[in-house]
């Protein structure tokens, strides 16, 4: 309960505290409330561009508003207004500090206010703000319970910047970019251009490439073009180049993902492997400090236990290339116990047993779990889940593609989530993004690729995991 006191019950000599810790999301906070952008009360991932190591410090002002919850909630209380205030700064504050705003009472005046000696200071003493104020005091008893405040997320995307980072220190992967004709898909393959990670070939139908380029304002003077009469014939074309040595890698422009596939999984002259081919959502989701994989959502409609066998691997091989040295895969299902009438908890326990005795290789594999116990460890632990990888999982393999592009496409469009993807099991990368995806999911997929090529070139990956060891 919080009570004010009224100016009659006030006695001069009393006090009051409030204790706060400073964290780091309080200063994007501060930031988006006061347009406050200041780079050095910024954290340093504020700024992509920026490359500061130095630990920010909180604006002045922050530390002093928690001046304004003792008032406010304590000393006198709800109903209390600021009439005045005399602030002298003395320490710098950074996130993590402990801060205690205390507030006395000097003086009574017969207008109605009080006079207030103020401090904050560190939890090792040390004064960081020293002060007085005049406040009106409360003229109506308040006695307010408590108040349920709307949580506030802060939606930072760090995964994916640190991917970008490691992809820049590779040369561009030649890339054949099929028929990117819309802004989306061209902006996206330009951008990429820009920033190192490929060296295209735009292979399409040249009037329409130049008409979307013109539209765009980009000149294509500087790229290679691959004049081709159709959507078809761009596919085709693109394959052919692989096998001809002349690029690396595919993305797929503005065209129906079954016309690419088409070409790719021919058993003739087309990108077949031993390993069957699987499509794996990278998603950036704010509030995870590393990416979360997602497959298969995009080609493999109901697969069976030997293509989830290829699905898993697929995934797991991803994983490690974007830097998750053991990846924890969580083999999805509605219910974490084995029933026959479910068949996805049998394929789920089988593939678990598989990765057990080596058959799946590289990463440590689970299931069945349903989401909440895959992800969330405090639903893990409730349940009874002894597990490595329920609450903790890396990978998500879901039962079929429905619920897997559900589950995808929930997280980016009501959880904010950043997206990529990429196409495993190819004779090289395939950047099979959507046509609804921005400029930067299609940054990071070019990305994705480069990363994806250089760890099957030498088994190493180049993004630096976290302080865990096992992601990025």
């Amino acid at each position: 309960m919080i009570e004010n006191k009224l100016w009659d019950e006030i006695r001069t000599g009393a006090g009051a505290a409030t204790t706060r810790r400073i964290r780091a999301d309080d200063l994007f906070l501060f930031s988006r409330l006061t347009g406050h952008h200041n780079p050095f009360t910024l954290p340093a991932d504020a700024l992509r561009a920026d490359g500061r190591s130095a630990a920010a410090a909180a604006p002045g002002f922050l530390a002093a508003a928690i001046l304004s919850a003792t008032v406010g909630n304590r000393m006198p209380g709800p109903g209390s207004l600021w009439k005045s205030a005399t602030i002298t700064f003395l320490a710098s504050v950074l996130p993590g500090d402990e801060l205690t705003a205390s507030v006395t009472v000097t003086a009574k005046y017969p207008d109605g206010t009080v006079a207030l000696a103020f401090k904050v200071s560190k939890a090792n003493g040390e004064a960081v703000i020293d002060g007085h104020g005049v406040v009106a005091a409360p003229t109506a008893r308040i006695v307010l319970p408590h108040i349920d405040i709307p949580e506030v997320m802060v939606e930072r995307h760090l995964a994916f910047d640190r991917l970008l980072a490691a992809a820049r220190t590779l040369p561009p992967t030649p890339t054949a970019v099929v028929q990117p004709d819309d802004e989306a898909s061209l902006r996206g393959a330009w951008e990429a251009w820009k920033a190192g990670l490929i060296d295209p070939v735009l292979v399409g139908v040249r009037a329409r490439l130049e008409k979307c380029a013109a539209k765009c304002g980009l000149d294509l003077a500087g790229l290679a073009v691959e004049a081709v009469a159709d959507d078809e014939q761009a596919a085709a074309r693109a394959v052919a180049m692989v096998h001809e040595g002349r690029v690396r890698s595919v993305m797929k422009g503005h065209l129906h993902t079954d016309v690419l596939l088409h070409h790719i999984v021919k058993k003739d002259g087309g990108l077949r492997t031993s390993r069957r081919l699987s499509h794996v959502f990278v998603l950036d989701v704010p509030g995870r400090p590393t990416p979360l994989l997602i497959s298969d959502a995009a080609i493999n409609i109901a697969p069976d236990l030997d293509a989830k066998v290829h699905i898993v691997q697929n995934a797991i091989d991803l994983a490690r290339a974007i830097g998750v040295v053991v990846p924890k895969v969580g083999v999805l299902s509605a219910v974490e116990t084995v029933n026959p009438a479910i068949p996805s908890t049998i394929d789920a326990a089988v593939l678990s047993k598989m990765a057990e005795r080596g058959q799946i290789r590289g990463g440590v594999v689970d299931g069945p779990l349903a989401m909440d116990n895959a992800i969330d460890a405090g639903a893990a632990e409730s349940k009874g889940i002894v597990s490595l990888v329920a609450g903790h999982a890396d990978v998500l393999i879901a039962p079929n593609l429905e619920s897997g592009n559900m589950l995808a496409k929930e997280l980016v469009f009501l959880a904010s989530a950043e997206t990529s993807g990429l196409v495993i099991g190819a004779k090289v990368p395939v950047m099979l993004t959507s046509r609804a995806d921005d400029e930067r999911a299609r940054l990071v997929s070019a990305a994705l690729a480069q990363l994806y090529g250089h760890y099957l070139e030498t088994g190493d990956s180049l993004v630096t995991p976290t302080a865990t060891g096992d992601s990025p």
